[in-house]
């Protein structure tokens, strides 16, 4: 059979996979993370990073330092950022004495350090943990020093980092007259002891919760979770953020030597989990009358107006709290904080808590769980439980800022060349957004596994389709991505493979008639190519003449 053959318009995995992991993946998993963890003194100086790569191909996990976010937040404690200073590790007090020499020692770095102090002064803001976040917003996006040029572009901002931009010119001049250079330089051993004292922990972490879920990170091809460690913040602030496919905690540890190593969990938790929820945007709009219910309650907003940011900060403060201590800790106290939960506006979580007592006891993955978890909630019943609800006056501050990708021009103009029969065009216009990671990544690559259908690359456009499950929120793009892999895996005589994608297919785009019918056609018979396949891809939302 032409396995070349065209495959018509326009996640989870397939559905009943699972792995298992035993002592030897346990031991292979800690020998990358130490190998991935040795460094030289010469590594250190060019910016201690310690990077773990798990397998080829896989995503990246970083525990890392970096010279841009140290000088963010050594500029602002010379401006009066003293926030927890007794409970910072000594090196904070250490590293502003030396600041404060340099400055008294050169009127340039005098006038330079003003000039900082007074954009700090005119763009404070009343929480203090708000204050330092919008400078960590602006930290992540800086590139190297001395220059500190922007990663992306300006209008790619989050707010609260575009609110403090303007102090960019300012960390030049500082940085250059204040030899902030040369501090950083001086005390990059006692950021390599910072690193060492959260490798193994962090290796644990990450090694337990993944086993807890059943849900390998080497699915998450392209992503980044990175974790920054930077003394000179007050240790009770944490700040994590999501931008595109990447997460990142800024962690600044303190004279305890306890770690922080549940901030970090969390939004861990939040890079695993973040996908599964928006693939199904049809069942969670049934849970509408819920985001009204909960309305009285002081959690964020955000999780008042969007369901799949409520359902997944359920899922895993149930994660957390089925998780709590060791198999030792009373249920009582496991209860207590559900109950907490609840209190603060998360009322799915005694839902996903119930649900994980099942889950933890059967071989399948949460992926391939979470669908059945999702479509079995009881919409009606929770409402009556809510009813009962005597919500707290203050919820927690969560510690991770999200952002959702936009769909902007480029893909636009990508889809406009594909549709004109230009797939050269859509197909650089489609990599470049990719590359930038400037808009939606999972419609990028839906874009770019169509090309490679038109070219007849199979094995190409297989892989495409493949990744963009693996990121795409668009409903559109993750049920026909299905169709296209149910349908080759019918050119290659994989009926098993390609029922499951067909299957997939329903569940996430069925309200939509086009991919209704050609989910269902998939179903009934394997998928057979047009007898005159054409080049011009079927415009969305419609389906290719039979």
């Amino acid at each position: 059979m032409d396995q070349g053959a065209g495959l018509g318009p326009f996640v989870d995995p397939l559905p009943g996979s699972s792995y298992t992991y035993n002592d030897s993946s346990c031991q292979a998993w800690r020998f990358f993370l130490g190998r991935g963890f040795r460094y030289s003194l010469l590594a250190a100086l060019l910016g201690l990073a310690l990077q773990v790569s798990f397998a080829e191909n896989t995503p990246k996990v970083v525990l890392d330092t970096n010279e841009s976010i140290f000088t963010v937040f050594t500029a602002i404690n010379a401006c009066g950022y003293d926030t927890e200073l007794s409970l910072s590790d000594p090196l904070r007090e250490q590293i502003r004495g030396e600041v404060a020499k340099a400055v008294a020692a050169s009127s340039d770095a005098h006038d330079a350090v003003q000039l900082v102090c007074q954009f700090y002064a005119d763009h404070q803001l009343p929480d203090a943990s708000r204050n330092l976040a919008q400078y960590v917003s602006l930290a992540l996006y800086l590139g190297e020093a001395p220059t500190f040029a922007l990663r992306v572009k300006e209008a790619d901002l989050p707010p609260d980092a575009s609110r403090v931009l303007g102090i960019v010119p300012f960390l030049q001049q500082f940085y250059t007259q204040a030899q902030l250079h040369a501090i950083w330089l001086q005390h990059a051993r006692e950021y390599t002891g910072l690193t060492e004292r959260y490798h193994e922990p962090l290796a644990k972490m990450l090694f337990d919760t993944e086993i807890y879920l059943k849900l390998p990170s080497s699915g998450y091809l392209g992503h980044q979770f990175i974790v920054y460690l930077e003394p000179m913040g007050a240790p009770g602030q944490s700040n994590a953020r999501n931008y595109g496919l990447d997460y990142y905690v800024v962690i600044s540890p303190g004279k305890s030597a306890a770690l922080k190593m549940e901030q970090i969990r969390h939004t861990y938790l939040h890079y695993l989990l973040d996908p599964l929820a928006m693939k199904y945007p049809y069942s969670l709009k049934r849970l509408d009358p819920i985001l009204v219910a909960v309305k009285p309650s002081p959690m964020d907003e955000n999780f008042k107006s969007d369901a799949a940011l409520l359902v997944t900060e359920c899922l895993i403060r149930a994660v957390e709290a089925r998780t709590l201590g060791s198999s030792k800790t009373p249920e009582a106290e496991r209860s207590k904080a559900v109950q907490e939960s609840v209190e603060q506006g998360f009322v799915l979580t005694p839902y996903f808590y119930q649900q994980l007592e099942q889950f933890e006891k059967g071989p399948i993955g949460l992926r391939n769980a979470f669908p059945d978890m999702l479509s079995g909630i009881d919409v009606g019943k929770e409402q009556k439980a809510i009813l009962q609800v005597h919500f707290a006056s203050k919820a927690d501050p969560e510690l991770l800022h999200l952002t959702r990708p936009n769909e902007g021009k480029l893909l636009r103009t990508a889809e406009q060349k594909l549709a004109a029969g230009d797939p050269a065009a859509a197909q650089a216009l489609a990599q470049q957004a990719l590359d930038e990671k400037s808009e939606d990544s999972g419609r990028a690559l839906f874009i770019l596994a169509q090309v490679a259908a038109m070219k007849k690359d199979m094995a190409g456009a297989q892989t495409y389709f493949e990744r963009a499950l693996q990121t795409a929120h668009e409903p559109k793009v993750v049920a026909w991505s299905h169709i296209y892999l149910g349908r080759i895996y019918d050119l290659q005589e994989e009926r098993e493979q390609a029922l499951n994608h067909y299957r997939a297919a329903m569940s996430a785009g069925a309200v939509l008639p086009e991919i209704k019918a050609a989910a269902e056609q998939g179903l009934s018979k394997p998928y057979e190519p047009p007898a005159h396949p054409s080049n011009k891809p079927a415009e969305e939302g419609e389906d290719e003449p039979k």
